[in-house]
């Protein structure tokens, strides 16, 4: 019987918590550390960052992006090159009656790209699931007044990240095999 209460209780601490590091929740569910750092942030906005770039550099950003490069920067940075996406409104999962099969989902279509300067920190920076091509990345911080030379685009100096390794994500075009 003590058995049987220890693996239950056991379950029920893992199962409860939100939607974990990786998003494993029907509706997107930030961290608390996430929360924090998006708070008082605007989230980015191609076009109006084109209008408006000096408005847009004087207060941080939050962004998604997938990741299409990824080479060292300045001061043990990384330098990403990110296709920017938007958070869908719900997760795709591939079981109704299992939240553990839903996955962070994104917008398939690229709205830009931002380039970032990171400090990755542990499984992150090096490992079996580190931050490589094909990462989802969420970002918060501030754009500085340079653009990347081979591309004009913005570069963001990161202040908080999430991330999502290759496969821990999907994107809207899942949805032929998922539910929402």
């Amino acid at each position: 019987m003590r058995r049987l209460v220890f693996t239950l209780s056991l379950a029920m601490a893992l199962g409860c918590g939100g939607g974990g590091q990786y998003g494993h929740s029907v509706n997107y569910a930030p961290l608390g550390d996430e929360e924090k750092a998006t708070k008082g942030s605007k989230e980015y906005d191609p076009v109006m960052f084109q209008r408006r770039p000096d408005e847009w550099r004087a207060k941080p950003v939050a962004l998604f992006g997938v990741v299409t490069n990824r080479g060292a920067g300045t001061g043990g940075t990384a330098y990403v090159t990110l296709s920017v996406r938007r958070l869908e409104p719900r997760n795709l999962c591939d079981s109704n009656a299992d939240e553990d099969t839903c996955r962070t989902t994104v917008s398939d279509a690229d709205f830009g790209v931002v380039h970032a300067m990171v400090v990755f920190h542990g499984d992150d920076d090096l490992g079996e699931h580190s931050v490589g091509i094909g990462s989802l990345l969420r970002l918060v911080g501030t754009f500085s007044q340079d653009v990347d030379t081979n591309d004009g685009a913005p570069i963001m100096r990161v202040t908080y990240y999430r991330h999502w390794p290759r496969y821990f994500y999907v994107t809207k075009a899942a949805a032929a095999q998922m539910r929402q």
